[in-house]
């Protein structure tokens, strides 16, 4: 089957994400205001909801969908909209998706908090759903994205990063909500345990893949297209692929000041590092990892019969590498 580019795979998932964006709306709803406002600014940001889309996809590959892999996907958003807020509370960002960040408008304490209330509404969606294989998977995925987030806190201006500390890091904050994703579509779907595990391998690969190609754009890509600050990684202390390869692969002088740019957070060094890649091509090398881990996604859906939803979730695997923004 053809495998077809974003805009078609958007416009296959539509019906599924519209119940899904209701659900949303429906289940944030508080009765405290400052939440309703923290929350509504944060979701209204849009984005791609790739993660819930992942969901909706993985159930109609394995014959399903319906209710309840809306309700699943609005979980996964929820856990992932938190973890946002946390984030740019500990990375002090100003901005995401093009827009001020809610602890630029509202302050620390209150994106901490809403991100806490977002946090137990994914886990009272789960409870309603009352599968314990469904809780499992996603209390044991939430475990892990916290240990993510504080394994990286470590590695902040640390430049004895290196590339396998470095996917740890993107395995626990990102791969293992794409992988939990794909596996309760197929597993609300009634899918076999060959089919959940095809799927979750695909999550994980594409995870590794999406995030790989997300660091290479903050080197590469037009700040308005981007929606953040470029070099935001950098003033934050954080050695992604792209700065630990030129590292790796620079002369002793270059390395030991790339190290100090790293130890610093020093944003305006920002054309040396830029330097240090292209004549390392850490860019090309980055890009390729990102192509691998895409390719294995793939490669993880050929052991499922093809149909448009598969069709879609290889299109996603393309998009993620060769996405602008």
């Amino acid at each position: 089957m053809k495998t077809p580019g974003l805009a078609a795979i958007q416009a296959l998932a539509a019906p599924d994400m519209a119940a899904v964006d209701a659900l949303i709306r429906r289940r944030l709803a508080s009765e405290v205001v400052l939440i309703n406002q923290v929350a509504e600014h944060i979701v209204s940001a849009g984005g791609k909801r790739l993660r819930p889309m992942l969901v909706a996809l993985a159930g109609r590959a394995c014959g399903g969908g319906g209710p309840e892999h809306h309700q699943l996907a609005a979980i996964v958003e929820f856990i992932h909209t938190s973890t946002l807020l946390h984030d740019d509370v500990v990375d002090e960002s100003d901005l995401r998706r093009g827009r001020r960040t809610a602890n630029a408008i509202w302050g620390n304490a209150a994106s901490v908090l809403v991100g806490d209330f977002l946090y137990s509404r994914s886990f009272q969606l789960m409870v309603e759903l009352d599968r314990m294989e469904v809780m499992r998977i996603l209390a044991d995925t939430t475990n892990r994205i916290a240990e993510g987030e504080v394994l990286q806190l470590l590695h902040v201006r640390n430049p004895d990063t290196d590339e396998a500390a470095y996917l740890d890091v993107i395995e626990r904050k990102t791969a293992v909500l794409f992988a939990a994703g794909t596996r309760l579509g197929a597993l609300a779907a009634g899918a076999d345990a060959a089919a959940q595990q095809a799927l979750y391998d695909y999550g994980l690969q594409l995870g590794y893949a999406f995030q790989i190609a997300d660091d290479v754009l903050d080197y590469t890509a037009d700040a308005d297209e981007l929606g953040k600050n470029l070099g935001d990684d950098l003033a934050e202390g954080k050695a992604t692929l792209p700065l630990i390869h030129a590292m790796a692969r620079s002369e002793a002088p270059v390395r030991e000041r790339l190290r100090g740019i790293v130890e610093n957070g020093d944003s305006d060094a920002m054309a040396e590092v830029l330097a240090a890649i292209e004549a390392t091509d850490g860019l090309g090398y980055s890009r390729g990892r990102a192509r691998e881990y895409a390719e294995a996604a793939e490669r993880a859906l050929g052991r499922l019969p093809d149909n448009a939803a598969v069709a879609a979730l290889r299109g996603l695997a393309r998009y993620a590498v060769e996405r602008r923004s």
